[in-house]
């Protein structure tokens, strides 16, 4: 178990803004998903900072999905009989047997075997979950040390797995195979992540003994000898029996959405909805440009933005410290006004990951508010100058009042809600569409009023619209609105990089991304917009009475659930 957690039993009472609720037998059956999950997939006990067996991994074999698959059925069976006896049950059975159907159709769809792609499949998770792991304790690196030891144990059940798809017919994509490999030989090289993480290994007082320093370096070996492993069964076995399509069709397609929204959409409307929201942030683009500088047009007005150097942070550490100080401001000032922020989750961390893939994340706070929640940078090899106008929309984005809010409030709303609402329950279209919603808040309440910092939110808000049209239309064979052709995935890269002022590396990976990950990709822009709705239908019905704050709240209070599930909490 990590450092600092304790027991769902034995936490103690932190909020008094409700009575304590009395916990039901809906309640317990989500428990007792938790501990399961838990016992299952110790990633899960990880992250959410909940009882597991953390020195090893989730079993990715054939029997291992299959167990889980076999747990998931007994958990909605037993929801299926059970009796609400409030409103937080009744949401607790909707979403909860919701997820479960889902995991079943997309288990019985064949999905596991051909799960691989270049940021989100058990290649990654692998090696990502020792981010997370605490390390400041003896006894931590030598859980680092145990679980480093356990990565080939982890990798050859997903090789396993990933063996069955090729003898079903189920491969992913040649390109997403290719690309994986690639992560797969860093990993396994002596100057990789295993090698470099486990030689800087120290504590904050004092040194580790020699012994644990021996253990964590044959540790480090060992997981890299792992990697290498799986690159040479990605390169001689599942690159040859990959399928060259990227596009994953209608149907398996629709139960990706799904998953990522927890809800289901037109997709057909929402491809013709993408293409005129798309429009409409270049507009806005446009007219913001002109406020910046007269006459300009969008990519001279980031041009002028980017040779301004008081617009400019040198460094890593300089970066970290303008966060956390746009951070803390955000907290202090928003918690006196438009949000109740509980004082632990008050605390957010600004990080530099320690990896160089580029992305910036959030990590959400462990059950007892040990590990608090963080806000991750993983900046490439060779980046040194960061742009302010384009981050403090992403401070926002990533912190308060997006993404630490939204989960950090769900975590602290113990008596109210069971363990699995609060720590694991949610899609990407909840959590994402708040964020993005929470942008144009901070918009709407004037955190953005210089035109180069909007104009940084609308960079960001017109790649997700693009994202909508792209991925809809790739996956789904959809007209491309510019070729008036069917979409290719080459259309893709020169799609994007029409509507995203980044760099080749950049628009290489995220498209990979969009390939891989189908659904993923739209469902930032697609549940900003469900959320707004909510909002605006929510306005009309409560007229004169109606509370931006109580509405935050009201919705907020219900941790993360599927945009379906919010719906009907909120308006039914």
């Amino acid at each position: 178990m990590p450092t600092g957690t304790t027991p769902l039993t034995r936490l103690t009472r932190m909020t008094d803004t409700a009575p304590a609720r009395t916990p039901t037998r809906v309640d317990a059956i989500a428990e007792d998903w938790v501990a399961t999950l838990a016992q299952l997939d110790p990633e899960v006990a990880i992250y959410a900072g909940v009882p597991g067996p953390v020195e090893t991994f989730a079993d990715y074999s054939p029997e291992g999905t299959a167990g889980l698959a076999q747990a998931a059925r007994a958990v909605l069976a037993r929801l299926e009989v059970a009796e609400a006896v409030d409103a937080v049950d009744r949401v607790t059975i909707a979403d909860l047997s919701s997820e479960l159907r889902l995991h079943l159709e997309l288990d019985d769809a064949g999905w596991t075997e051909r799960d691989l792609n270049v940021i989100a499949s058990p290649a990654q998770s692998i090696r990502e979950i020792f981010d997370l792991l605490p390390t400041g304790t003896e006894a931590d690196w030598h859980t680092i040390a145990v679980k480093l030891g356990n990565v080939p144990r982890a990798l050859e059940g997903y090789a396993a797995t990933l063996r069955e798809g090729i003898r079903r017919g189920r491969t992913p994509a040649r390109r997403q195979v290719e690309r994986v490999l690639e992560q797969a030989r860093q990993h396994s090289a002596t100057e990789g992540f295993f090698g470099e993480f486990t030689a800087s290994a120290a504590l904050p007082q004092g040194e580790l003994s020699a012994a644990l320093h021996t253990e964590l370096r044959r540790g480090a070996e060992t997981a890299a000898a792992a990697y290498g492993a799986f690159a040479d069964f990605l390169e001689q076995e599942l690159a040859p029996a990959a399928t060259e399509t990227d596009a994953v069709g209608r149907e398996l397609y629709a139960l990706h959405s799904r998953r990522f929204l927890g809800a289901t959409i037109d997709l057909d409307e929402t491809y013709e909805w993408g293409i005129e929201e798309l429009a409409r942030m270049v507009e806005e683009q446009t007219r913001t440009a002109d406020l910046i500088l007269p006459g300009a047009s969008v990519e001279e007005a980031i041009a002028h933005l980017e040779r301004d150097p008081a617009r400019k942070l040198h460094g890593r550490e300089a970066l970290r410290q303008w966060m956390q100080q746009l951070s803390d401001t955000a907290v202090e000032e928003l918690s006196r006004t438009h949000f109740e922020i509980p004082e632990p989750v008050r605390r957010l961390e600004c990080m530099i990951a320690p990896t160089a893939g580029g992305a910036i994340y959030y990590t959400g706070p462990t059950d007892d508010f040990s590990r608090p929640g963080r806000m991750w940078w993983s900046i490439p090899e060779g980046v040194d100058e960061f742009d302010t106008w384009r981050e403090a929309t992403t401070v926002y984005h990533e912190g308060v009042p997006g993404h630490h809010l939204q989960i950090g409030q769900a975590v602290y709303n113990r008596e109210q809600l069971n363990s699995w609402r609060r720590l694991l329950a949610g899609t990407s279209g909840h959590a994402e569409g708040w964020a993005l919603y929470a942008e144009r808040l901070m918009e709407e309440l004037g955190y953005l009023d210089d035109p180069a910092d909007r104009l940084g939110m609308l960079d960001g808000q017109r790649m997700r619209a693009a994202r909508v049209v792209l991925d809809i239309g790739v996956h789904l064979g959809k007209i491309h609105p510019e070729t008036g052709a069917v979409w290719t995935s080459d259309d893709a890269f020169r799609f994007l990089h029409r509507h995203v002022n980044m760099n080749d590396g950049f628009i290489d990976f995220e498209v990979h991304r969009y390939l891989g990950w189908p659904g993923q990709a739209p469902s930032y822009k697609v549940g900003q917009r469900i959320w707004e709705q909510l909002r605006a239908e929510t306005r009309t019905r409560e007229g004169a009475s109606y509370s931006d704050k109580a509405f935050h709240k009201r919705a907020l209070d219900l941790g993360g659930v599927g945009l379906d599930t919010l719906r009907s909490a909120l308006l039914d």
